[in-house]
């Protein structure tokens, strides 16, 4: 009996042994098999929470899973986390990957200051002095016997005859001077007005004295050039009879002459009376011409609408030839000899009155661009004179600009066309285009 009650307790303690054993071994298995697939499960659950995929084009669809972009059909990228400088961005910030900024040929630079320079274009034509212009007119009535000049553009002298005239009442008032010749001494204001009559219709103190001089009349009387120049205009004939005050020639001095440009209301602010102009013409290929401004139409054509601005140019080998149209360029000082802040013109975007650049934002680290009104000064060439909204060293976008104002208006954030920020009307749709069960657009 006592010896079955000892078997007894040694099976008892083996079983307990054992079960102790698998438990212990069972809890080992378990437990480590437990905490390898909640590791598993939290790491792909924590995987899937973070990771977004967006497209590069069109940063407005984020979804949970890669794909195709709905609307441009571009394989979507993953969504780039924010550091921690990106988490304190001003929410009107543009924030572009760098796929983006290189699809989008994104450029940017600077602001400096610089010398403003502009340069302004003009067509023109060249005219004669209009001060150089000599009109000659009969002070008497005549008949032309002689002709010397017989042709227009021929060149004369100062003094040179023109013509030679027969005039009844010149050889009137010729004896009226030989008459009054008697009276010289005992009355003077008689024998000056006669003699000053001749000299009102044109005739030289040197003709006066040749007919004192000669004590009879002069039968015929030479019509003389008053300037030297070139004979635009002849009115006559050999044997014409002409009356007092018809015209006979017409003479110009030709070695200076005018360049009337046409320049139109937009060129108009920069011009100055005194600015350089240079210019070329056709006929003399390679020379570069010089001239000042001297004058600037006030009144502005109502049909072309531009206004003539004159260039005085010397011409003493009579080269430049009324009438020859001309190409010349004037650099006005916009500025002086002050420097001014100058951003390119492709960097400005205009919408009504207001002009908008982006600038990028520094310390993120990815592409960031912030909506910037600005007061545009002049033109400057290809830039413009920046009066307010910038300063010297910030960094602006000066291609692609327009690329990165449509991201902000697909974002609902400010934008040249939406100045308010927030999100435009649901009609961005593109059509009604499905955008997928997995898609959603970033608020």
């Amino acid at each position: 009996m006592k010896t079955k009650m000892n078997i007894s307790k040694k099976n008892l303690r083996n079983y307990a042994i054992i079960l102790l054993a698998g438990l212990a071994l069972g809890w080992l298995f378990f437990h480590n098999s437990g905490d390898r697939t909640d590791a598993t499960h939290d790491h792909t659950e924590h995987a899937e929470e973070d990771t977004k995929w967006t497209c590069s084009m069109h940063p407005r669809i984020i979804t949970d899973e890669p794909g195709e972009c709905p609307i441009c059909g571009m394989d979507l990228i993953p969504l780039q986390k924010s550091s921690d400088n990106d988490e304190a961005a001003d929410p009107s910030e543009v924030q572009m990957s760098e796929t983006a900024i290189k699809l989008a040929e994104v450029q940017t630079m600077l602001v400096k200051k610089g010398y403003a320079e502009k340069e302004v274009y003009l067509l023109g034509k060249v005219k004669p002095d209009e001060r150089n212009i000599a009109g000659l007119t009969a002070r008497f009535g005549g008949r032309i016997e002689k002709l010397f000049v017989n042709f227009t553009g021929q060149n004369v002298d100062k003094g040179e005859k023109l013509a030679t005239i027969y005039s009844p009442e010149l050889v009137t008032a010729q004896q009226e001077l030989l008459e009054a010749l008697d009276y010289k001494e005992t009355n003077q204001a008689f024998y000056r007005a006669v003699r000053n009559k001749l000299k009102l219709w044109d005739l030289t103190g040197a003709q006066v004295d040749a007919i004192e001089n000669g004590g009879e009349p002069q039968t015929f009387f030479d019509v003389l050039s008053p300037v030297s120049g070139t004979v635009i205009l002849r009115h006559v004939a050999v044997g014409d009879y002409v009356k007092e005050g018809d015209a006979l020639f017409q003479v110009i001095d030709l070695r200076q002459v005018w360049v009337m440009f046409e320049a139109y209301e937009s060129d108009l602010p920069w011009l100055r009376n005194g600015d350089k102009a240079e210019f070329t013409v056709q006929s003399l290929p390679g020379r570069i011409f010089t001239g000042n401004v001297t004058f600037i139409d006030p009144f502005l054509d109502a049909d072309t609408r531009v206004a003539h601005v004159r260039v005085e140019v010397n011409n003493p080998e009579l080269e430049l030839k009324p009438g020859m149209f001309a190409n010349g360029i004037i650099k006005p000082e916009v500025s002086g000899k002050q420097k001014e802040l100058l951003i390119p013109k492709t960097s400005v975007l205009w919408t009504g009155k207001r002009a908008v650049v982006y600038v990028k934002v520094p310390d993120r680290e990815y592409a960031s661009f912030l909506y910037r009104e600005i007061v545009p000064g002049p033109e400057a060439g290809d830039f413009y004179v920046v009066k307010e909204g910038l300063s010297e060293g910030e960094e602006i976008a000066v291609n692609g600009v327009f690329k990165i104002d449509a991201a902000a208006q697909l974002e609902g954030k400010t934008s040249m066309m939406n100045p308010e920020g927030g999100k435009t009307s649901a009609g961005h749709d593109h059509g009604g285009m499905d955008m997928g069960s997995g898609s959603k657009t970033e608020h």
